[in-house]
């Protein structure tokens, strides 16, 4: 590299097509994906805004404004693009800070660091230089203890699915906080520069993988290898293909009136979430309600199903003559005929496994039906059925799971309070009355009042290695 321009990145990157160029099979490979989680790694490890913007590249600008909001990844982002700059343009930057007496700190070197950065750190209460005579490699090890005492900070922008040990590692610099540490990584990152994401750094074995930010099932997919693991969960990081929601599109849009019927015991609350979350809302408008057909042993989860979507829900209990003798299907099939017959639903989509409602569809030939089934319950017999009647099919799995944890931790949560409410029962009051009673200890009002504030308000709950649960006063 003959001139300083070489390490100014910020907006050169429009030439780096060619060499994060994928291959064609990995194309098919990685096809349907995501780009959620390489847009939030992209924004934190610095890559420039440029790339975001670019429809040409993989990060999405929407989460960069999304997350830029967040004073913690913020943080994150402008150490690490600073960072990135001090080791692409080190031996520039020490020359500088050695020979020239008019110009020896890095906060007065835009064609090397970024002002921007430097003053968006000022704002944001960080700041990692210390004097004018400090050593370049010194401000890095500071750069470097910041990020290691505030990456965990970011903990909370990605799912817990993801392992997040993986992608904390990607930002501390090995033997970080050394001069040897700096230099080795900083060796390496020069070295083998063509093969970083972007040409920024991280912390990796670089190999040629290509962009390695291609898509988020690749880069998940690379991560968990990279970690000795494997990532298997591919719903987490891929959506169903525009095909099948175009289809689905179309068959709304074509019908009149559509309601979903839903088997909640042949069902998955958390995979019909997500497919539901992952349709455009302006292309299933005329859908008019999402009936339930719920018993008492399915799943809790349906009975919140209706706080993330913008569809009525309506839920249908059915009691069982017999334990073990569903009425489901029976209560789904009347239902639908009389919302066919009566209320001149034309279409319906059915969203089961469950090949018992195939009687329905042929009891009904004046309606149209489109059915969403889980791929490992519906048997062959079912999908070549629906095939040869020209109905189509599709696999809720293949819809996009990875935004739908705030579904699964809601129905936790409404789960554990119910189990709270029904073991706990403890009022302060009454155990302080018995506890004075039976040890006859006297005290006036005041007294009582400053006791309670004390020791009984401030218990706290400590919980053992087997899960149990015990309160202790402090003392």
């Amino acid at each position: 590299m003959n001139n300083t321009n070489d390490f100014y990145i910020y907006e050169n990157y429009d030439n780096y097509d060619d060499e994060n160029e994928i291959q064609e099979d990995e194309y098919h490979q990685y096809r349907d994906s995501t780009y959620e989680i390489i847009s939030k790694v992209a924004y934190l490890i610095g890559i420039p805004k440029s790339v975001f913007v670019n429809p040409n590249h993989p990060p999405k600008i929407e989460v960069y404004d999304r997350i830029d909001k967040d004073k913690n990844a913020r943080i994150i982002r402008h150490l690490c693009v600073i960072r990135n700059h001090i080791e692409r343009g080190f031996k520039h930057i020490n020359n500088k800070m050695k020979f020239e007496y008019t110009n020896r700190s890095i906060l007065s070197m835009p064609e090397y660091i970024p002002p921007e950065s430097i003053r968006q750190l000022n704002e944001d209460g960080v700041n990692f230089y210390k004097s004018s005579n400090t050593q370049l490699c010194q401000h890095v090890i500071e750069i470097n203890r910041i990020i290691c005492d505030r990456i965990n900070n970011c903990k909370n922008l990605f799912p817990l699915w993801l392992n997040w040990q993986f992608i904390r590692n990607l930002f501390i610099m090995p033997n970080g906080l050394t001069e040897t540490g700096t230099k080795s990584a900083a060796d390496l990152f020069y070295d083998n520069l063509s093969l970083y994401p972007y040409k920024v750094y991280i912390n990796w074995k670089p190999q040629e993988q290509g962009n390695i930010l291609y898509n988020d099932k690749k880069f998940v997919s690379l991560l968990y290898e990279w970690n000795g693991s494997i990532f298997t969960d591919y719903s987490k990081v891929s959506d169903a293909s525009t095909y099948i929601k175009g289809t689905i599109y179309d068959f709304v849009d074509d019908s009149e009136k559509v309601v979903i019927v839903v088997d909640c015991e042949n069902s998955d609350p958390y995979k019909l979430s997500a497919t539901l979350r992952n349709l455009d809302y302006t292309h299933t408008k005329k859908i008019s309600s999402i009936i339930l057909f719920d018993d008492v042993h399915t799943a809790s989860a349906w009975r919140i199903l209706e706080q993330f979507t913008n569809i009525p829900v309506e839920h249908v209990m059915t009691e069982r003559v017999k334990e073990n003798k569903s009425l489901v299907d029976m209560k789904l099939a009347l239902r639908a005929s009389k919302e066919h017959y009566t209320n001149n639903v034309d279409a319906f989509v059915i969203v089961s496994s469950d090949s018992d409602y195939w009687g329905l569809i042929e009891s009904m030939p004046d309606a149209k039906f489109l059915v969403m089934v889980e791929r490992e319950n519906c048997g062959p017999d079912l999908k070549n059925a629906l095939v040869n009647a020209g109905i189509f099919y599709c696999y809720i799995d293949d819809f996009y799971s990875g935004n739908a944890d705030d579904v699964k931790h809601s129905a936790i949560f409404k789960a554990m309070y119910e189990y709270i409410d029904r073991k706990v029962s403890l009022n302060i009051n009454d155990m302080f009355d018995e506890a004075l009673q039976v040890t006859r200890a006297e005290m006036t009002t005041a007294e009582r009042n400053q006791f309670i504030a004390k020791y009984i308000k401030t218990m706290q709950m400590k919980i053992d290695e087997n899960g149990n649960l015990q309160l202790e006063f402090k003392k």
